[in-house]
């Protein structure tokens, strides 16, 4: 067998994030991992006859992007079904996409867009009507879920659930109804989400081919804008193991092009003891490989535990067993060694659980158990120090790049100063990682995070952090690559690029580290790799892209017409136009209602979305423009 590297890739701008050895422009990669880092002399003399070459031109490297926090393999089995307005700027072209889509969703389908956008990243700064959405697609099923705090569905949606004046309020979710006590189309999660995923649940499912080939194309989008890993988190109506065997088929057949370590989440109410009893004895911590891996439980462990946030209404106060509910499933963890993930936004949630975790700890030690709260929005300082005397760590998600708007008309910019406090909690030592909690409650770009953890803006363009409590842009990277590593318990696997560790690597489509601030949430790979394979390939790369799956299942998916973030702009020649335009704009009078795009009002009979909004507290500036 030849000693010689299967792959060399040289004239790079590498960061490498190793201390040791931080800059580079070539490196070796041989069976999937990095042989040599460093000046291109010493590493082209390591090539063979059979060595395959890669020149990147001068272009910057980096370490492939790992999120600690997506629901990827529920988000696969669903991604081909969904018309996603990730990164759409206006309501006005969001509601374009949706009545092309019903123009070729055949019934009994739904059109679904669900999650990862907010009102406040459109122009007008307003979700749909019901009307709207009624006047668009009268007769085929629409779902429009807006992060966790509603859903809207138009008429032919009610019927297809089934929902009418008859139907019972739900436990923990609000059915609006008019005067005459029919539903309205407006569901809301108070106190949780129930009512949301319970009713999508009601929708038509894939068939498993598709499934497949959905999660592959799920992939393949993580893979464009350069995610190479991920720690899923379970999810809301995803059994285990009866929804894991799409994604363990594909990880049998070679076909994953994401690393993927999986948490367990507890489905049943009151029966959460008995799911970690049964999978503790029939599933082991760490079984599977490098590509598809178990990373124990969470990140729902008990329902009496689950805070789940939805600013536009008052934190809600955990129930009095949670304590005893939470100790009893901790325990059995602790017992096998199992790490933990628990979902938790408030400080208040927090305390309460590290009083469980602080109790079990003294009969049975934490130690060497990688356990850690997911989003801690609102975590004080005692509960970080109490956090990192048991050992533990925080995983941070950009939900309020989402939310942010919210939490600020209830709480107030001060409250919003550190939510949650990164800066903080780096410099307490705390092992610390970022995400998105895509693909609902966020987008799943991972750029919109780090632009978030750089800038401290919202996507609807709020500044929510002064500059003290944002990163710097090597630290925001650290913690999409590096820092996530102890969250799977891979440290020193992965996450750098160093020699030993696998050859995950991205070629932005710009340099990250000198784009403008504004650019960071646009960024897409040219080149993304896993294990010194090509995953997905675009622009000077592209004739090395040969992983592309099959067209997207079915032919009706809304997949094959907008494709995924903002991809749907480059699709369509007249939102690409209409995009660059307003990225040109350089005025200093955006408006209220259009943002800058201001060729959308000049176009229109009248200035304005619509009369409200002209006449608003807003108003439309377009004219002065």
């Amino acid at each position: 067998m030849s000693d010689h590297p299967d792959l060399i890739l040289h004239r790079g701008l590498f960061t490498t994030l190793d201390r040791s050895n931080p800059q580079a422009n070539a490196v070796a990669i041989k069976d999937g991992v990095f042989t040599a880092v460093g000046h291109e002399p010493d590493v082209m003399k390591l090539a063979g006859p059979n060595t395959k070459l890669i020149d990147l031109k001068g272009r910057r490297v980096l370490p492939g992007l790992i999120d600690n926090h997506l629901h990827i393999i529920r988000g696969g089995l669903n991604f081909n079904m969904e018309l996603r307005w990730d990164g759409v700027r206006s309501l006005a072209d969001a509601m374009a996409m949706l009545k092309a889509q019903v123009a070729i969703t055949p019934p009994p389908q739904w059109v679904r867009v669900v999650g990862g956008f907010t009102e406040h990243q459109f122009a007008e700064k307003r979700l749909p009507t019901i009307d709207e959405l009624n006047a668009v697609a009268p007769d085929t099923p629409v779902f429009l879920l807006h992060l966790y705090d509603r859903a809207i569905l138009n008429g032919a949606a009610l019927r297809a659930v089934g929902y009418d004046k008859d139907t019972p309020q739900p436990p923990g979710g609000e059915i609006v109804r008019d005067a005459q006590g029919n539903p309205t189309g407006l569901l809301l999660a108070k106190p949780n989400a129930a009512i949301l995923y319970a009713t999508l649940a009601k929708g038509p499912k894939l068939p498993f081919d598709y499934q497949l080939n959905s999660t592959r194309h799920f992939m393949r989008e993580l893979n464009r804008l350069g995610v190479t890993g991920a720690i899923d988190a379970g999810g809301g109506f995803q059994n285990y193991p009866d929804d894991y065997a799409v994604i363990q088929k594909l990880s049998d057949d070679g076909q994953l092009t994401i690393r993927l370590a999986y948490n367990l989440f507890t489905q049943k109410p009151k029966g959460e003891k008995d799911d970690f009893l049964r999978w503790t004895q029939n599933s082991s911590y760490k079984q599977g490989n490098d590509y598809f891996r178990h990373n124990g439980a969470g990140e729902m462990l008990v329902f009496s535990a689950a805070d789940f946030e939805d600013f536009r209404v008052p934190r809600p106060d955990m129930p009095a067993e949670m304590e005893g509910e939470l100790e009893e499933v901790v325990r059995i963890l602790v017992q096998n060694k199992w790490p933990w993930r628990l979902h938790a936004t408030y400080d208040e949630t927090i305390s309460r659980a590290l009083d469980v975790f602080e109790k079990v700890d003294q009969d049975t030690p934490l130690d060497g158990i990688n356990w850690f709260f997911d989003h801690a929005e609102t975590i004080s300082d005692q509960s970080i120090d109490r956090i990192a005397a048991l050992g533990g760590g925080i995983a941070v998600q950009h939900r309020m790049a989402y939310q942010g708007e919210y939490f600020v008309e209830r709480y107030g910019f001060g409250a919003a100063e550190a939510t949650p406090p990164v800066k903080k909690i780096l410099d307490k030592g705390v092992k610390v990682s970022a995400g998105t909690d895509a693909t609902r409650v966020a987008s799943y770009n991972p750029w919109v995070s780090l632009s978030w953890l750089v800038t401290g803006r919202t996507v609807g363009g709020l500044r929510l952090y002064p500059q003290r409590n944002c990163l710097d842009r090597e630290t925001a990277l650290r913690m999409w690559t590096e820092n996530v590593t102890w969250f799977s318990n891979e440290e020193g696997k992965k996450g750098r690029i160093e020699v030993g560790q696998f050859a995950d690597l991205i070629v932005p489509d710009r340099d990250f580290f000198t784009c403008a601030e504004a650019e960071i949430a646009d960024i897409t790979s040219d080149l993304t790799m896993v294990g010194g394979r090509v995953v997905y390939a675009a622009s000077d790369f592209k004739t090395l892209d040969d992983a592309a799956p099959p067209p997207a299942m079915p032919d009706w998916s809304p997949v094959r017409r907008f494709g995924g973030y903002g991809a749907w702009l480059a699709k369509d020649e007249t939102g690409a136009v209409r995009a660059q335009a307003m990225q040109m704009c350089g005025c200093a009078n955006a408006c209220g209602v259009h943002g800058h795009d201001h060729a959308r009002s000049w176009s229109s009979q009248l200035p304005i979305a619509d009369l409200k909004s002209f006449w608003g507290a807003l108003g439309c500036a377009c004219w002065a423009v």
